[in-house]
């Protein structure tokens, strides 16, 4: 996607080969996004590069430890098997590859000096904000955040390279390299950036969204499971997770994609260039349950001998023991009083951006709306609200709602909810109620969460005994920015905070 360098490049490639390196943190198991790194490092192998394919196992601890201390050989390992028997399944020769892990020479003396020498010359500043797309950010960063970038700027000179290929999302710490390296009296170096896949979701295919991503080792029916989910509205090609894997993954492997689908929509067609294929997609020509169908058997295909080299038992032992499963606690039997107090915190809503699709009035009530709210699944979600007497129909259609998605699902005078739209209520009279927005530019089924817990998994249904809505409702607020808060925490997307139009200091229900 962007190459910084490109003169300096030219140079050495008027002498001699260029030597590169790729470097991946050991943190959460690889996906199908992981292609896109892997089909460019077989690129510049054609080309003749030296490749070097670094795993940063000490970066996976200081990143926010998203690898714990003794995991972390176990993680690299499996790593290391994953990433060559990607790389087989693409057909790119190992024998010209060289692996190296993070810990064979970041612990050396001169090494550890030289992350002495740089720490007393970047700012705090320039050290959070080089991390800002690559480590976890949280509300009380550790120290070990801000060392993270200055490592990965002198994995290029103790690598002995010519060039730092990433992620574009790496941007920042490629830039970062390029101010200080020469501080400590090191050349800079040239970066080169592939594009970033979108996930399922329509944002960022991430480890740590499972509704994201599709695993490298997912079983088909997982597969199919996870496509039939992903967002992929008819003629939309903005943050189409689906298009852009074929994008930049099926198209860059084999030059070609087919479209399967039956004579009678016109049969298998066969597409050469992508734009052609986005452009029949656009027009709707091309159905998103074909689309996804076709991207199934391709995808498929890609993980056949990954998921084949890793059945036996050495590597099955191998993945369970570096990810394994996190205990569930038993619940405490009646009586028992030292059991402990189940965690009530926002992480547990499974809260998403839905875009409302159709608004009709209640049949057998005057103050409720039945509407059909697409939430990035493969079918919208019917919901009842009682909003009719606050907002006008018209101003709900087509809007983005924020919607609570693990509600249990229930009656509302003969019609099934399947959720609630959060609203803004002002506290005094006369009684106010405005549904929540989400930042412009979101995407229908994309995660809503409270600032500091990003990374937690919600239930998959909350039990109405247990009233943990209720619980974490309680504190539930708007600012008098009128951005919408849980414990004077803000409710995020990945583009900005959710706020209200105007209820100031008003509850959310």
């Amino acid at each position: 996607q962007e190459v910084l360098g490109e003169d300096k490049l030219m140079a050495i490639l008027k002498e001699r080969e260029l030597k590169i390196y790729w470097g991946t943190a050991t943190t959460g198991k690889p996906h199908v996004a992981y292609f896109v790194p892997m089909s460019k490092i077989a690129d510049f192998l054609k080309a003749g590069c030296e490749v070097t394919i670094l795993f940063a196992d000490l970066h996976a601890y200081l990143d926010n430890m998203k690898a714990p201390w003794e995991l972390l050989e176990l993680r690299t390992r499996y790593y290391e098997h994953v990433i060559k028997a990607m790389l087989e399944s693409i057909g790119v020769p190992l024998e010209k590859l060289k692996f190296v892990r993070g810990t064979d020479y970041q612990l050396s003396k001169e090494y550890t000096l030289d992350v002495y020498r740089l720490s007393s010359v970047v700012t705090q500043h320039d050290a959070k904000k080089a991390g800002a797309e690559v480590v976890k950010q949280v509300e009380h960063p550790l120290l070990s955040g801000l060392l993270y970038p200055g490592l990965q700027a002198l994995d290029e000179e103790y690598l002995k390279v010519d060039a730092q290929f990433g992620g574009v999302d790496q941007r920042k710490i490629f830039t970062f390299a390029e101010k200080y390296l020469p501080s400590l009296g090191y050349g800079k170096r040239v970066h080169l950036m592939n594009p970033m896949v979108p996930g399922l979701t329509g944002s960022k295919m991430s480890s740590s969204e499972e509704d994201s991503k599709i695993d490298l080792l997912d079983r088909k029916e997982d597969v199919k499971k996870k496509l039939k989910k992903a967002f992929c509205e008819p003629g939309n090609v903005e943050n189409n997770g689906v298009l852009s894997f074929i994008k930049h993954v099926l198209f860059p492997l084999k030059s070609e994609f087919v479209v399967l689908r039956e004579e009678k929509w016109g049969g298998n067609k066969t597409y050469t260039v992508y734009e052609a294929l986005e452009k029949d997609f656009a027009e709707q020509v091309v159905h998103p349950g074909d689309l996804k169908n076709s991207v199934e058997v391709a995808l498929n295909k890609l993980l056949d001998p990954i998921r084949e080299k890793f059945n036996c038992p050495e590597l099955k032992k191998l993945s369970s023991a570096a990810y394994p499963t996190p205990s569930k606690a038993k619940p405490a039997e009646k009586g028992t009083k030292n059991s402990e107090p189940e965690d009530v915190i926002p992480s547990r809503l499974d809260i998403r951006v839905g875009k409302v699709i159709s608004v009709e009035k209640h049949p057998d009530a005057d103050s409720l709306y039945v509407e059909k709210i697409d939430v990035g699944e493969a079918e919208p979600r019917t919901v009842v609200s009682g909003l009719v007497h606050f907002v006008p129909k018209e101003q709900l259609q087509d809007r983005l709602v924020v919607l609570l998605c693990n509600l249990k699902p229930q009656k509302m005078r003969g019609v099934e909810s399947q959720g609630m739209v959060l609203c803004a209520s002002s506290v005094g009279e006369p009684h106010q109620v405005e549904p929540l927005d989400p930042p412009a530019g979101c995407c229908a089924g994309e995660r809503v969460y409270v600032e500091g817990y990003e990374g937690g998994e919600p239930d998959e249904e909350l039990k109405p005994k247990k009233k943990v809505f209720e619980k974490l409702q309680a504190d539930f607020r708007i600012s008098e920015d009128c951005v919408a808060q849980w414990k004077q925490r803000n409710f995020l997307t990945k583009l900005g905070t959710v706020s209200c139009k105007s209820l100031k200091g008003g509850s959310i229900s």
